[in-house]
């Protein structure tokens, strides 16, 4: 069989357009019509040169037009620190109340000209995990939870350029500037509430997920002060959050012989309460049901969920204690005792 050859002509790849190089100062300030300096005194919000409104303006429609934005590297040459606050993911479920701090504190940091990042550290813990944050340079740390930190962890933060290091828990941390939060006393309030509504026999909800042992087991610890020296008793009950856990919790009750329940919070006390109902134990009636933290939710139930309202440190405040400390490095760290907690008594109890 005869082979013909053919020679099938190469054809060029075709080409890819060349990168648009990225747009500078330079370029912002000559579609601005302004100088490099005005440029960055505009984008960095620099307070100590005053600037007019119109050629604020400029400077910002310029920078939209070409798609700049300042370098933070840069910035933080200049500075002498970034402005990165770090904060480390949660180790535990966060509920509602503490995401609505969350991002208050995130938002009146950022009005601060300071750039929030959360660092998920699953895995890392005590100062394994603070060499993790340091790797990043932050100019703050802001630690949620018990045990998250210690001295050693401080002293490596703060050889590494952190200027402020703030803990959020029971306890302060030698070194760091610290928001002492008492969960103990928003057991004691619920025990205390239902001691006076008459209720002898208390249970607490102890939640079994992991990470919640630093804010469950204080409040239990509340509960049990302020049943002491009185007829009342107070029995620990581990619940999962789930249906299941909940169902086999109330499918027991009567044998537990208990006339009221603080849930730890309201989450736990919904999904209790709605097992309870199920299971045909009256509320409160036969058992008298409160919650903590005070969520819009626990209105809407029937009957309408009793609670303990939590006062968390605003998110304001917070925000203003970093940036005085990173103004003022070397000033001996603050304590501030925060968290207030109030009854509020509805139907449920």
């Amino acid at each position: 069989m005869p082979y013909v050859m053919v020679q099938i002509p190469k054809t060029p790849a075709p080409s890819s357009p060349a990168p648009r190089p990225v747009p500078t100062s330079a370029d912002v300030a000559r579609l601005a019509g302004v100088s490099r300096a005005t440029v960055s005194y505009v984008l960095n919000n620099t307070s100590a040169v005053r600037i007019s409104e119109p050629t604020r303006r400029r400077v910002h429609e310029a920078a939209k037009e070409l798609g700049y934005v300042p370098h933070a590297a840069a910035r933080s040459l200049r500075a002498g620190h970034s402005r990165m606050v770090l904060m480390p993911a949660p180790t535990f479920p966060v509920g509602p109340l503490y995401s609505q701090f969350i991002s208050e504190l995130q938002w009146e940091l950022g009005r601060l000209d300071y750039t929030v990042v959360q660092y998920g550290s699953v895995g890392l813990h005590g100062d394994e995990a603070a060499r993790a944050w340091a790797e990043l340079r932050p100019v703050a740390v802001l630690v949620p939870g018990a045990g998250a930190l210690g001295p050693q962890g401080v002293t490596v933060l703060k050889r590494s350029g952190a200027r402020a290091v703030v803990t959020l828990g029971p306890e302060s941390v030698d070194g760091a500037h610290a928001l002492l939060m008492d969960h103990q006393a928003v057991g004691h309030c619920a025990g205390a509430h239902l001691h006076d509504r008459g209720r002898r026999r208390i249970g607490v909800v102890v939640p079994e997920e992991d990470g919640l042992e630093a804010f469950s087991l204080p409040r239990l610890a509340g509960v049990r002060g302020a049943a002491e020296d009185t007829e009342a008793t107070v029995t620990e009950l581990p619940l999962a959050y789930e249906e299941e856990s909940a169902a086999r919790l109330a499918a027991r009750w009567r044998e537990l012989d208990l006339d009221a329940v603080f849930a730890y919070n309201d989450e736990y006390a919904m999904l209790l309460m709605r097992a309870l109902q199920d299971a045909g134990v009256r509320i409160p009636e036969d058992t008298a049901v409160i919650g903590a933290d005070d969520l819009m939710l626990g209105r809407l139930l029937r009957p309408r969920l009793s609670t303990v309202h939590i006062e968390l440190p605003s998110g304001r405040d917070l925000a203003e204690l970093v940036d005085r400390a990173v103004r003022n490095p070397g000033a001996a760290p603050e304590t501030h005792k925060v968290l207030g907690a109030t009854v509020v008594h509805r139907d449920s109890s």
